[in-house]
């Protein structure tokens, strides 16, 4: 029988006040929601600077890996939300600076907008537990 999904906690969470889990441990796998540039006080990181924002989303992205005893070697697909594709080519130099080959899998789409009209990007992971 497999283990019950459990949630992944952090503290302070500042995706509380949106009554959303920052990520589940569920069948040897990790799912993280998406994160973006909020910091842990829950104030917008960067906010009209693409860069500071990128930073701040894979520095959240690091600690709720690390809450879940895992960490970004063990990610095995992310999904990418730009507001702007213009953005592309600072997404391919992070990915060569956070990750090794052979790299995740990758989904990457331009979005209109995301849930806070401040953010930039937004990243979902899945990694293994």
């Amino acid at each position: 029988m497999s283990e019950a999904p459990t949630p992944i906690t952090i503290d302070p969470d500042p995706l509380a006040p949106y009554a959303i889990c920052p990520g589940w441990k569920a069948g040897g796998l990790i799912f993280l929601s998406g994160q973006a540039a909020i910091a842990e006080d829950g104030s917008i990181v960067g906010e009209g600077d693409f860069d500071l924002q990128l930073g701040q989303t894979m520095a959240n992205i690091e600690r709720v890996l690390e809450a879940a005893g895992s960490d970004m070697s063990r990610i095995v697909k992310v999904t990418i939300y730009l507001k702007d594709m213009a953005n592309f080519p600072k997404i391919v130099e992070a990915r060569k600076e956070h990750f090794t080959p052979p790299y995740p899998a990758d989904t990457i789409v331009e979005v209109s907008s995301l849930a806070l009209p401040e953010l930039l990007v937004e990243i979902d992971v899945i990694a293994a537990g």
